[in-house]
Parts: structure tokens; sequence; C-alpha cells
């Protein structure tokens, strides 16, 4: 992978994730790109612009108020030379002042006087990942079109664990190779959803599906190459997301379709999760025991239709939207009313009886259903039925925008 001939301004945030932002720097120019690093007050606290300037081999902005740069106008010409803008760490504090439109600083200036992209790299406290307003800060800056990489969820150095690690340099560079690729879907935001759901039964059991999230990460990776910038909606799969994508995890249902419903606006919405159909009604809060009898009962509620939900929601729909129907029995009669019913423009069925191999594996057939009838994908691998999928979701976007 490339970068040669590439801009990166390179917003480096306060918080301890900050060292990251050297290795980052390194890794970018290793793939021949420009860096020039702005250094908040806050992210001078734990590096230093000595360093910053000696990994990118430029001067270290930091001041808004250089009379020999401002000028000229420095911060304008700053906010818009770069190809991209990446902010790493984004601290919560930076997330707030960018949603709300603040310029305080020479960052915040910089963000809110470019027509630039921006990609963030989220690091904070687990708690703080987590509290609403961050999340409300979040999708406001989706919905302004600024894609997200990561965070991780691990270890942090305040001794707490969960997401909010920022992502490593590497994956960070995949995902600024994603957002300044050429191709059929640059500048076009897609929505993946992936792998199957949990739903609670009590704290150690879960109704689940044998889905390993093999072809929606497939998906996700085919439409990444292809320009688009992609947000990756995860239940716990066995197979790794893909690399270069905005990434969120969820267990359940409910979570899913909330997750999507931030991620929207979107050009085009692709379903391939292998949701639960039902969830217990009211899950134990310990552990069931088995009664006299040895027999027990669930009550069992419907889960909500993602796929309709979004399918028909009137304004902000997707240009697109795509379903996937696994079936066992009369596999094509079964898809073709699934796409009237849910509402969608295509479905993609397959056959995933037992004896195929399908659920769970590295192959895959699929028959793409729309309006205009069905299309057999004979058997192959879920990354080349991936790629062939996402480069029929460029034609059709593309003619859409012609």
């Amino acid at each position: 992978m490339t970068l040669a001939g590439k801009h990166i301004l390179l917003i480096v945030g306060g918080g301890i994730a900050a060292f990251k932002a050297l290795d980052l720097v390194r890794r970018l120019r290793e793939r021949g790109a420009v860096v020039t690093p702005v250094l908040t007050r806050a992210g001078s606290e734990f590096v230093t612009e000595l360093s910053l300037s000696s990994l990118a081999g430029c001067r270290v902005y930091s001041d808004l108020w250089d009379l020999t740069d401002e000028a000229e106008m420095g911060h304008i010409q700053l906010s818009r030379a770069a190809d991209l803008i990446v902010v790493a760490p984004a601290t919560a504090n930076l997330m707030a002042n960018m949603a709300s439109g603040h310029a305080h600083d020479l960052a915040t200036t910089l963000l809110l006087a470019t027509d630039t992209p921006v990609l963030i790299a989220p690091a904070m406290n687990v708690r703080m990942w987590e509290y609403p307003a961050t999340r409300r800060n979040l999708a406001v800056l989706q919905g302004d079109g600024i894609a997200v990489v990561g965070p991780n969820e691990g270890d942090m150095a305040c001794g707490e664990y969960g997401p909010g690690r920022m992502a490593e340099p590497l994956e960070i560079v995949d995902a600024i190779a994603a957002r300044l690729a050429s191709g059929p879907l640059a500048g076009r935001h897609v929505i993946v959803t992936s792998g199957p759901t949990h739903e609670p039964i009590d704290p150690v059991r879960y109704i689940a599906n044998r889905s390993s999230g093999a072809q929606g990460s497939a998906l996700g990776a085919a439409l990444r190459d292809l320009g688009a910038t992609v947000t990756f909606v995860t239940g716990p799969a066995s197979v790794a997301p893909p690399e270069g994508v905005t990434l969120v995890r969820v267990e359940t249902a409910a979570e899913m379709l909330a997750a999507v419903r931030a991620a929207l606006p979107a050009d085009a919405a692709i379903f391939a999760a292998a949701v639960a159909d039902w969830r217990v009604g009211t899950a134990a809060t310990q552990k069931l025991k088995k009664g006299p009898g040895g027999h027990s009962t669930l009550d069992l509620a419907e889960n909500p239709d993602i796929l309709a939900s979004v399918a028909r929601m009137g304004e902000g729909r997707p240009a697109l939207v795509v379903g996937f129907a696994a079936e066992t029995e009369n596999v094509l009669e079964h898809a073709r009313a699934k796409r009237l019913r849910k509402g969608c423009d295509w479905i993609l069925a397959n056959d995933v009886s037992p004896g195929t191999g399908i659920m769970g594996g590295t192959e895959n057939a699929l028959t793409l259903v729309t309006q205009d009838g069905s299309e057999d994908w004979p058997r192959d691998t879920k990354i080349a039925l991936a790629r062939k999928l996402a480069r029929r979701i460029a034609d059709h976007l593309g003619a859409r925008g012609a």
C-alpha cells in the first residue's frame, strides 16, 4: 500500500494515546505520505514538538497566533492544502468541540475552516466513550461526513477495560488509505451489518445462530477497496472485521438497529447480519435453574426488523438497501417474498442447509433477486462473491448519480 504524494495534516490531541501518533507519523512516511503535524496544548503534555518534527521532517504547528503565518492566513492554508485531516487521538473534548463548531485554538479552527475530508481516531476512558453526550457527538460528526476508525476494546492506562483504546497506527494507516482510495465508490458512505446477534436468556446463556460473519467481513473489505467509507456494524462474529472501516460492535438486535440508525445517512445499506428473530421477553438477572420436572419455558418476543425499518423509512432512506435471505428450503420463493415484504431493493438468497457447509464456511452460492428478476451466482469463495456484489453496488450507485 502506497500513499506516495498524499499530504496528511495530523492533529494530535491530548491523551495518553498521543504516544501512538509518533509511530503513526513514521508509518505514514514509510508509505510516502507527507505529514504536517498540529499539536494541541493538551497533546504537548504527552509528546513534544521536537519528537513530532523529527519524525515528520517538518515544522510542527501549535499556535493560532503565529503572526508570520497568520499574515498569509496560515490556518486557512493549512486546513485546505492537505488531502486528508487526521485527528489522532480524538479526545472526548476534541470531539465535542468539533460537533459544536467551536474554534478556540489552532486545531479546532483548522477543523472548522476546512473543506478537506476528516478522519478521527477516538481515544478515551470507556465511561467517557459510552456517555450519552459522546454518543450524540459521534452521531453528529458521522452525519457531517467525518470518518471514524476505532476505538478498540482492551485494557486502558487508567486500569479499566472496554472500548475506548485508540486504534493501532497500522489500522489508522489502512483507514487513511481507504479514505484516500480512488475508486467507483469514492465519496460514498455504505453501512454493512455482519455476524450474528446474541440475545441474552440469563447472564450466562443466549440465543444465537451459526453465522461466522465471514460474508459480511468480506463485503466490508470489498466496498472499502472500491473507495467507499464503510460503517461496519457487527455482532459477536468469529471472523475478524475488516480494517480501514468505522467499526461498531454490538451484541443484540436492538443494539444493532440503534447503531445503524446512528450511522445514517448513507448511500447504501447492506444487511448481511444473521439477526436473531426472537429474544427472551425479559432476560433473567440470575442464572436460570432447572425446574422440579426438568422442563422450563421461555417467553419469546420478536426482535425489531432492522432491514424493513430502514427500507421503509421514507425520508433519509439510503438509495440502495440490500438484504440477505439465508434459507433451508424453497430458497428463491422465500427470497422473492422477503424482498417484497421488507421493501428492500435487492435480496441475496442462499441455501444454508447443513449439507452445504455455507453457514460458517469459506464459500457461498448466491442468487441476486431484484424487481427485474433473479440472477444465480455460482458457488465461489465469500471473498470473490463479496467483490462481485461490491462492483454491482458501485455500478448501481454510479448509474443513479449519473
